[in-house]
């Protein structure tokens, strides 16, 4: 006792500052958890001009996302390209929580606006864009710079950030914009090669006379015309790329209720649709029809494309800009964000570009990168945070793990180099090697060579095994030259050029043609193991369309510009240089053809951008920190662990009850009592039920029940011992509350045996037969979790609980993502558990659940507890009744006319009524009295009703 009592007066002190160190970090670890604050929402629709010589006007859907203090700078926020204002909801919410007023619409042609689509044309969306800012400069809850002006940035992805260049572009009034996985000139992007939209001759051409065409991107083209008429969401792949630091599979996140919707004047109902051409423009579904069928484009549809590209306005744009686009993008390439930060910056402007591991065909951006998208509008419309600066960032994708998570890692560079890096620095020469070889173009393009699947190169990207069973190369349509081993990794970032010779194959191998021929190849560079294992970065192609070649065989020499790239070739591994001359996600040429082609230089020019890992730095002081730190948590380890030893608290008379809490409150700092003076006992076979609306104080205490955190007061007693964090008796629960992780690629077996290794008791105590049986996973349990749905993950991480059999099991939410035969078979695991003499704990928000499974409940509300006892009796205590009758009108009166008895209302032949103390045999000796026949009489035994009456809703 002696050294007890030293030890208590020596440490005290210390203990004391580290237990109120650690209070602060419980406080914000256990409110990570709590709900969001509510973003309300008004939806209005906006009258736009039908075009810009007519008097009509049309509707645009529009919704309002308020936050909770305004006036506030306020964010345009467009959709991609077959969605509409529902399709952004999520980050239109996260903007509003992070204080700015969001307007989001639906483009004309899409969702509930009317119109019709006309690909963001200068003349129409982004007029329709410009109408919004005049709006927005009238609403009160919207900060301005001045009269009709408001405090405004853009953003949006693929269409909705084209929309947003292009608005910066002709209106001055925005202050900055943030454009994601977007392009810059429409024809480059679906016509590949050709000219410039800047730079096209608008002379009147020659009946039946082609502009210099480019290389028609079929496939992305036909689902890009697609997504306009069935509303396939071009900027929403299907999920959000992978993040580094994130071990998941990017899942897209789910979209997050709002409240106080207002309608300030009826939606417009969709336009009718035009035949073939859907919702599209004439003059859209004319351009599509011609290079669909023709493969080129005429001079009335370059003139259709260059009014949507931001290319026509970028030289106007001095808003700051951050330019996001994905490695993973086989519609908008890396290409495409390189001439809008070339053409931008070179107006003086401010000009960030992050190129991240998604896209189009990768995923659009994780909470990460959505974050740093609104610290940038944060900063340059509210002054807020640090300047997020110029530069440029770069994801490296790296090794994949078993799993098959990527590895993932974000490079900083001081400047943006541009796409093929710094003239005379900033890349390396690679020797290819090949002789020259002759390629033959089939007639009608078939069979063609497979680079990827436009929209679904996520999937590929996961696995290079899959990608080189993807990328296949006709035999004899591709010429392929190969580099040595490379002796170190060579990080690629940008995009490789190479020069070579191209010449037509006459006579009997080839074309018998007489004139100048040209030819469609198309060029890329995959990364090799030297194992007939192949990865084609990002699934890119390079088209070219090579013009003059003599009829004599004579050869021409061309500079080929690879896709860009983000790729680490590791030592060991090979470049290897493909020209195929065809693909099928493009328009191949039909004739039959041949083609010599050669290395015209030996090199191939590798882009290389130096830069520094993102990883923070920690300063030696907040070394010595945390040292300290941890040094002060072992003394009180130490301290608790002889504390514990010598000050044994257990209490014979409850050493039999599973559970007993009395007087329990957990109060935090600001005057926050997530639990207040709470106390419940549960016995032996029970199934108790713990009920509550969110923040009632369900998780916190369970959270003190499992020693996670400290109870300000009051105690918790287990068979009569107290529990303390760490205290021997937890080993006696069984808990499934924070959520299972599982190895997927081990079978649920493994993964139970693992865990209890984990535990370091003895494996004959796991009792892992028992457990499964009970669980009802059955042959499932030798199969790997990842093939698991999650009804057999439910039930595996409660057969992991049971595991040992404790006396006392606690489950939070155990039937959540459970279908309803799910929930029956977890509904039957409970009973049988608890059946053999143990005792369940459930925390749970389905009353109807806790209904049929619990045999008692206790229902808690702003941390205090308002009812405890057998469900039965909870579910009457309000003195409910129903009477079937065979008059229901007539005894809904005689009740009525009953002293005390009140909520009275019909039902069918039903009655119900709050009899408030009256006995329910002089309410049925009063309908009798009337000549009511009554069949039937008895409590209402809802729960539901019990619930909402205890809490007060």
């Amino acid at each position: 006792m002696a050294l007890s009592s030293r030890l208590r007066g020596r440490w005290s002190l210390p203990a004391l500052v580290l237990v109120v160190a650690l209070v602060g970090a419980v406080v914000v670890w256990t409110r990570q958890g709590d709900d969001p604050v509510p973003v309300s929402t008004r939806d209005a629709v906006i009258d736009v001009p039908e075009s810009p010589d007519s008097d009509r006007t049309i509707g645009i859907d529009t919704t309002l996302y308020l936050p909770t203090r305004t006036p506030a700078p306020a964010v345009l926020l467009a959709h991609g390209f077959g969605g509409g204002k529902a399709s952004v909801t999520t980050q239109a919410t996260e903007l509003a929580r992070a204080g700015f007023v969001v307007l989001t619409w639906s483009a004309r042609g899409f969702g509930r606006s009317a119109g019709q689509i006309e690909l963001n044309s200068l003349d129409h969306e982004v007029q329709d864009a410009r109408k919004l800012l005049d709006w927005l400069a009238t609403r009160e809850e919207v900060r301005t710079d001045g009269p009709g002006d408001p405090k405004v940035g853009v953003t949006g992805g693929s269409y909705g950030g084209a929309l947003a260049l292009s608005l910066a572009g002709v209106d001055k009034r925005v202050d900055t914009i943030a454009p994601v996985i977007t392009f810059n000139d429409l024809t480059q992007a679906l016509l590949p090669n050709a000219a410039s939209t800047t730079d096209v001759d608008t002379t009147t051409p020659a009946p039946g006379a082609f502009a210099d065409d480019g290389v028609f991107k079929r496939s992305w083209a036909g689902i890009f015309f697609a997504a306009g008429l069935t509303g396939g969401d071009l900027a929403s792949p299907g999920q959000e790329a992978a993040e580094p630091g994130r071990d998941d599979d990017g899942q897209q996140a789910a979209e997050v209720p709002q409240t106080g919707t207002g309608t300030e004047r009826p939606t417009t109902p969709r336009t009718p649709t035009n035949g073939s051409c859907g919702r599209f423009a004439p003059t859209v579904c004319a351009a599509y029809t011609e290079v669909a069928t023709t493969g080129k484009a005429g001079r009335t549809t370059l003139d259709v494309l260059r009014r949507a590209s931001p290319a026509t306005v970028a030289g106007s744009i001095t808003a700051p800009t951050l330019l996001v686009q994905g490695e993973q993008d086989t519609l908008f390439g890396l290409d495409q964000a390189d001439a809008n930060a070339r053409q931008i910056s070179a107006n003086g402007t401010k000009v960030k570009t992050i190129w991240y591991s998604g896209g189009h065909d990768g995923g659009s951006p994780g909470p990460e990168l959505r974050a740093r998208i609104a610290d940038w509008l944060a900063y340059h419309l509210d002054g807020r945070g640090t300047d997020p600066g110029t530069g440029f960032e770069y994801t490296v994708v790296g090794a994949f793990r078993s799993s098959g998570a990527q590895s993932l890692r974000t490079v900083v560079a001081g400047d943006y180099p541009g796409l093929q890096g710094r003239p005379g620095t900033g890349r390396r020469a690679v020797a290819l090697d090949g002789d020259e070889q002759v390629v033959v173009n089939p007639a009608g393009g078939n069979p063609a060579a497979v680079s990827g699947l436009p929209g679904l190169g996520s999937v590929v990207s996961r696995s290079s095994a899959l990608s080189s069973r993807l990328s296949l190369d006709v035999p004899g349509q591709a010429a392929t030259f190969t580099s040595a081993e490379v002796a170190s990794q060579i990080l690629v970032t940008g995009a490789a050029t190479v020069r070579l010779r191209v010449s037509a194959v006459t006579g009997p191998q080839g074309s018998a043609a007489t004139g100048p021929a040209e030819a469609v190849l198309f060029a890329k560079l995959y990364d090799t193991d030297g194992e007939q294992s192949r990865t084609l970065p990002g699934s890119a192609v390079a088209p070219i369309r090579v013009r003059g070649l003599p009829a004599d065989g004579s050869p021409v020499e061309v500079t080929v510009t690879l896709p860009g790239i983000v790729r680490p070739v590791e030592g060991g591994h090979r470049f290897q240089l493909v020209v195929s001359t065809t693909d099928q996600a493009y328009a191949n040429a039909v004739e039959p053809a041949a083609y010599r082609i050669s290395l015209a230089a030996p090199d191939l020019s590798v882009p290389v951008v130096p830069g520094v890992n993102a990883t923070s730095e920690v300063p030696a002081t907040a070394l010595w920190g945390i040292a300290v730190v941890l040094l002060a948590c072992l003394a009180a380890a130490v301290i608790a662990w002889f504390r514990r030893r010598l000050t044994a608290d257990l209490d014979p008379e409850l050493a039999r009850v599973p559970l007993v809490i009395e007087g329990l409150t957990k109060s935090y700092p600001g005057g926050l009592r997530a639990v207040n003076d709470l106390s419940f006992r549960v016995e032996h076979g029970q199934v108790l039920g713990l009920l509550g609306p969110n923040g009632a104080g369900k998780t916190t205490t369970l959270r003190m029940l499992m020693g996670l955190i400290q109870p300000t007061d009051g105690t918790i007693r287990v068979f009569g011992h107290r529990v303390r964090p760490g205290a021997p008796v937890l080993s006696r629960i069984g808990s499934f509350v924070e959520g299972s992780g599982f190895l997927p690629h081990l079978s649920g077996a493994a993964n139970l045996r693992l865990y209890w290794a984990a535990t370091g008791r003895p494996a004959e105590q796991a009792h892992v037969a028992e457990a499964l049986e009970i669980a009802g996973l059955g042959d499932a349990i030798d199969r790997r979790v990842r093939t698991y749905s999650q009804g057999m993950r439910q039930r595996l991480a409660i057969a992991q609980a049971m595991l040992g059999l404790p006396d006392l099991l606690v489950l939070d939410e155990p039937a959540n993502g459970l279908d309803p035969p799910q929930i029956h078979q977890m509904r039957e695991v409970l009973r049988r558990y608890a059946a053999a003499g143990r005792t369940v704990l459930v925390s749970s928000h389905l009353l109807a659940e806790v209904e049929q499974t619990c045999s008692h409940v206790v229902v808690m509300h702003k941390g205090a507890l308002v009812a405890a006892g057998p469900v039965e009796e909870v579910a009457t205590g309000g003195g409910e009744a129903t009477f079937r009758v065979d008059r229901p009108a007539e005894a809904a009166t005689v009740l009525g006319d009953l002293d005390g008895v009140h909520n009275v209302h019909v039902d069918g032949d039903q009655v119900h009524a709050s009899l408030n103390g009256t006995p329910r045999a002089e309410a049925l000796k009063a309908l009798v009295a009337a000549g009511v026949e009554v069949d039937q009489a008895g409590p209402r035994r809802r729960l539901e009703d019990a619930f909402l009456e205890l809490v007060g809703e």
